[in-house]
């Protein structure tokens, strides 16, 4: 009897972590993305502080320092990996030290979070130029409940070997994470916040996250410019409206759907032509030169909304709107070619008439916009649209709700072309959500 309760006793022993491991049996969901662009500092950041003490020189880079990179995974899984980026460095960067744990505030951690990251069972990994690399699965072992973690962040650290040279990165992050001093060398093991005295509103060289997740869960990727980054929402606030639309699905399917941001502020869907380390623009390369990398390399996305053009459209892009449709429609045609069953709907573009953007708000702009909103309405490209034009639109003026225009970030009386978190809450509430259900099949990209 004695042997029969230390066999039972010992099954339920080794079937307990099996049985977990079972809820999370349906492979990987990326939880969170921040599209690159660079190399830093080129781009569009938010709110940033003066970064000369921890990038003395752009060139240089990072200099033998730590980052600890700030970011809110939309779905907790009980295994998480991350994608390191140097696509738009010029040398091969060397990282080591690096960690992910859960952020108590600032940059100090929850004790005893902080878990090792491996690539490929090794404590560093070299990533050359237009390069990047997935770490192997890392146990996060304070993820109990994943249900519990909804709304919490994951700090992600990693060490930079010698010089990175030119950056990539994420300029509009608005989020604060946290940099080292130069020469510090490796602190990403600690958990507290004494090694890491600097500030950015942007992340550099992370650009994705994904968790185990069960069979039925599922992520929608936003995809787009400005707007859809959160210019003039809050500061550490996630309003942007994707933020909006994750939490009212999270209130239907719990930590079984991620919203992921795969905005860069500026960019366009026909330009600009050409984008490298040596031929950079503000607003990152094209979407369709970044379809590959910022959405179909990553897993279990069973919708894109695309939210796109006002850019193309500006004194800097100067793009007809018969270009910029066809680019869009190569864009569809390539998102259907790799994942048929996928859900593409189109967002119309909301207004900039009247901005005080000297790029922006002039009548010919407007014209060309409202162009592309009929083609996203009526041509039966996408699988749904989003109205976001008509969500935001003064009749009256042609411009946004006077009430979307106070800029919510640093203050101020807005531009008339970026939505405040007021403008973003009120986009966000006007996507229906029946569009968004778990998918028959889920796609992955990589196992």
């Amino acid at each position: 009897m004695r042997s029969l309760f230390h066999f039972i006793a010992a099954s339920l022993f080794v079937a307990l972590p099996q049985s977990l491991s079972a809820s999370e049996s349906g492979g990987w969901v990326v939880s969170w993305t921040g599209s690159v662009q660079g190399p830093y500092p080129v781009g569009n950041p938010s709110a940033q502080p003066d970064q000369k003490f921890a990038f003395p020189d752009s060139a240089t880079g990072a200099r033998n320092q730590t980052f600890r990179l700030i970011v809110r995974p939309d779905l907790w899984g009980r295994r998480a990996r991350i994608r390191l980026s140097n696509a738009f460095g010029k040398k091969t960067v060397t990282f080591d030290g690096v960690y992910a744990g859960l952020q108590l505030g600032s940059a100090a951690l929850v004790r005893g979070s902080n878990q090792p990251v491996t690539f490929g069972g090794k404590s560093s990994v070299s990533i050359a130029p237009g390069g990047s690399a997935w770490s192997d699965p890392i146990t996060l072992s304070f993820v109990k409940q994943a249900d519990d973690l909804a709304g919490r962040a994951l700090a992600v650290s990693f060490h930079i070997v010698g010089d990175s040279g030119p950056m990539t990165w994420h300029a509009k992050a608005l989020t604060t994470s946290y940099v080292s001093a130069p020469d510090a060398g490796a602190k990403g093991n600690l958990e507290d916040e004494a090694a890491f005295p600097f500030t950015t509103a942007s992340w550099f060289f992370l650009d994705a996250v994904e968790m185990s997740a069960p069979a039925d869960a599922f992520a929608i990727m936003a995809f787009g410019d400005s707007i859809t980054d959160g210019t003039a929402s809050t500061m550490n606030g996630d309003d942007r409206w994707p933020n909006v639309l994750s939490r009212r699905l999270k209130a239907l399917y719990g930590n079984r759907v991620a919203v992921v941001n795969g905005g860069i502020g500026g960019n366009q869907i026909a330009g600009p032509a050409e984008y490298s380390s040596d031929k950079p623009f503000p607003g990152g390369p094209s979407s369709g030169q970044r379809l590959e990398r910022d959405v179909l390399s990553l897993s279990g996305i069973s919708s894109v909304i695309w939210l796109e053009g006002i850019n193309d459209f500006s004194k800097n892009g100067n793009a007809s709107a018969d270009e910029v449709i066809a680019a869009m429609k190569d864009g569809v045609a390539r998102l259907r070619k790799k994942w048929p069953q996928i859900r593409v709907i189109g967002a119309t573009v909301t207004t900039a008439l009247g901005s005080s953007s000297p790029a922006h708000g002039f009548p010919e702009q407007d014209a060309k916009r409202k162009a592309l909103n009929d083609f996203v309405r009526t041509s039966g490209t996408f699988d749904a649209v989003i109205d976001f034009d008509k969500a935001t639109l003064d009749p009256q003026s042609g411009g946004l709700k006077a009430e979307f225009i106070p800029e919510s970030t640093t203050g101020g009386t807005g531009d008339k072309l970026h939505p405040n978190r007021t403008g973003y809450l009120a986009m966000g509430q006007t996507i229906d959500l029946e569009l968004f259900k778990p998918p028959a099949k889920r796609t992955t990209s990589r196992n």
